[in-house]
């Protein structure tokens, strides 16, 4: 039994080493795939829905893509026209920031008896570390962004060829199975699709909700560019905890250096911290009916297998990759010990 229970652990490192490499070396077919695979579970019910309706497939699903490409585009352009906003008052922020580094020099000069001479030589080294290192990695962004352009002109045809082949798709996965298995399958796709596109609606709701709070909160506050800034800090929630302290570190630096008052960055602590409190026991449980509830220690260890493998995109992808593992786990008795390792204790 020792021997037999060793022998399966092998197997299961072998098997995870084996996907780790697999997706790590195929991660340009992957990453589109995998997006492309989560999109079109978002848009089958429209899809579906607007054939029954007696609406030729390819119609509903060139529909369902414009329809998607309008609201990208609407959140595009909306932070397109806040950056350009703010590129345009920069000159302003510079010039407090200058003014705001002069007086911390001072301050280090009195204090610690660090002239202002060794400051300069200090920054201008970093300054300098810091370009030879960004024109390193500027090649790699230019050509990971060429690749990436690529890939994402892929995403749309991906989508449409999955919602066009879906039955046929769906079939392949269910031959994979035995026959008396077959019907369970099927049951668990349906609801697995089903439950993640009421989540998904949920959680566009709540990314609503929180950007638009935080938006306002920071509008009362008179803090510089409060709608962009508040939309930032809303899609940054997606990562539990880190998020919402990623999207505060600049308004809250834009708070200070524009008033140059202790208070007002503290008051920007105080907006996103009554919003995310207000998401996570009250917009949240109203919005999402279903949640997905997988606990921390699983999402974090997502998050940065997702970005060993796939980077940025990994990161925003096994996040809802390993909800639907712990979703079909809840519906599945087989993979009972997979639900109870990834659940949060209150399931």
């Amino acid at each position: 039994m020792d021997t037999q229970s060793k022998v399966n652990w092998l197997k299961l490192l072998l098997s995870s080493v084996l996907i780790a490499v697999l997706l790590y070396f195929g991660r340009n077919l992957f990453v589109p795939l995998s997006f492309a695979l989560l999109i079109s579970f978002i848009l089958y019910p429209v899809c579906k829905w607007l054939e029954q309706k007696k609406l030729p497939r390819w119609a509903a699903i060139a529909f369902c893509l414009l329809l998607l490409l309008i609201v990208i585009g609407l959140l595009v352009w909306l932070l397109v026209r806040q950056m350009v906003s703010f590129a345009k008052e920069w000159p302003g922020v510079e010039a407090k920031l200058i003014d705001t580094w002069d007086k911390l020099s001072t301050h280090v000069e009195h204090t610690y008896n660090i002239d202002t001479d060794r400051q300069k030589v200090w920054l201008e080294s970093m300054a300098s570390d810091i370009a030879s290192s960004a024109f390193g990695m500027a090649q790699g962004v230019l050509y990971t962004s060429a690749v990436s352009l690529v890939l994402l002109l892929l995403i749309p045809i991906y989508i449409a060829l999955i919602l066009y082949y879906r039955e046929q798709l769906a079939k392949g996965l269910y031959l994979l199975f035995r026959k008396d298995e077959q019907k369970k399958i099927r049951l668990i796709l349906q609801e697995t699709i089903t439950t993640y596109y009421n989540f998904i609606k949920g959680m566009a709701i709540v990314y609503l909700v929180v950007a638009v709070l935080n938006s306002v909160g920071l509008l009362l506050l008179g803090i510089p560019h409060a709608v962009f800034f508040g939309i930032v800090a809303s899609v940054l929630t997606f990562i539990p905890y880190v998020g919402i302290t990623i999207g505060a570190i600049l308004p809250m630096a834009i708070a200070w250096v524009t008033y140059d008052n202790i208070w007002y960055p503290i008051g920007v602590i105080i907006v996103f911290g009554v919003v995310q409190y207000l998401e996570a026991n009250l917009i949240f449980p109203w919005a999402v009916s279903y949640r997905l509830r997988v606990n921390m220690l699983f999402t974090l260890l997502a998050i940065v297998a997702g970005g060993i493998l796939w980077g940025a995109s990994g990161m925003i992808l096994f996040i809802p990759f390993l909800a639907i593992l712990k979703l079909i786990a809840d519906k599945h008795e087989a993979m009972r010990a997979v639900s109870v390792l990834l659940g949060n204790g209150n399931d």
